[in-house]
Parts: C-alpha cells; sequence; structure tokens
C-alpha cells in the first residue's frame, strides 16, 4: 500500500479490458482532452498490456472505488514505455512507483514515455520523479508538441 495525498491507495494488476479499467481510461480520456484537445486513445490499445513483459494496473481507495490507473509495455530490449498514467486523489506516486518496480522485476533497465508539452501538471510530475527529457521515438519522434521523458530504473 501507498499513500496519496488524501487516501490510502491498494495498486494492483487488471485486465485492461475489465470494467473498471474501461472506465477509468474512459475518465483519463476526458480529462486529456480538456488538456490537450486530444484523449490519447490513438497511442494506447488495451491488447497492447496483454503480452509478455507489460502490465496494466489500477488504483483503489480504502473504500474499493478505482482512482486510477497505468501500465507499462515493451518498447525495445530493455526499455518499457509507461502509458495510461491517470490519478485521483494524489495517487500517481504510488502507481508509478508500482510500475517502475514491476518494470525493473521483469528485466527492464529504462522507462520512456510521451506526454503533450501543454499537460504541465504532468511534465511536472515525471520530472519530481526523476524523469528527464529524451530524443523523442517512435511515433512521437515528428510531434513537436510532445515531450519525451525517460528514467533509467532502479534494479
Amino acid at each position: 500500500m501507498a499513500t496519496g495525498v488524501a487516501r490510502t491507495v491498494r495498486v494492483e494488476p487488471c485486465d485492461p479490458r475489465d470494467p473498471d479499467a474501461i472506465a477509468v481510461m474512459e475518465r483519463l480520456s476526458g480529462a486529456l482532452a480538456a488538456i490537450t484537445g486530444d484523449g490519447g486513445t490513438s497511442s494506447f490499445d488495451p491488447s497492447d498490456v496483454l503480452v509478455p513483459r507489460a502490465l496494466f494496473v489500477l488504483a483503489r481507495d480504502a473504500d474499493g472505488s478505482v482512482v486510477g490507473c497505468g501500465a507499462y509495455r515493451p518498447l525495445e530490449g530493455d526499455v518499457a514505455e509507461v502509458k495510461r498514467m491517470y490519478a485521483e486523489q494524489g495517487c500517481g506516486a504510488a502507481i508509478l512507483d508500482y510500475l517502475e518496480a514491476a518494470a525493473s522485476a521483469e528485466g527492464y533497465r529504462d522507462a520512456r514515455l510521451s506526454t503533450r508539452r501543454v499537460n504541465v501538471r504532468a511534465v511536472s510530475f515525471y520530472q519530481r520523479k526523476g524523469y528527464a527529457e529524451v530524443a523523442p521515438y517512435g511515433r512521437y519522434a515528428d510531434r513537436p508538441q510532445s515531450i519525451c521523458l525517460g528514467k533509467a530504473l532502479k534494479p
């Protein structure tokens, strides 16, 4: 268990096709659309995390309500890509810490992610968690509105 700003949070693996997962990802898409004009659904398919060395998690508060989600999937070699991070009630650190520990246990050495530069809150959060700007990769290479961030994972 990890403590968020307001409540104790339990982070646990979940099938991304589960109704609770679908509902929280819809909230994420709505929040992203309000901030960036794009819900981010074109860069994630639930099947992306139904492969080996991938994971989707939900965060639940003490009452069992879903208050966040996150995932990682293989990017290349020993690099995992963090996807679909969403946090209510200050549970983002608990989700990201869980994902990083699980990715490290799977043999990943580094984590990468992309977010929109206009999503200042997310960029600041990742920077506080030790992420630094890296060269754009994959579909983000020609998208100046995106910022790619990376971090070495603890073994």
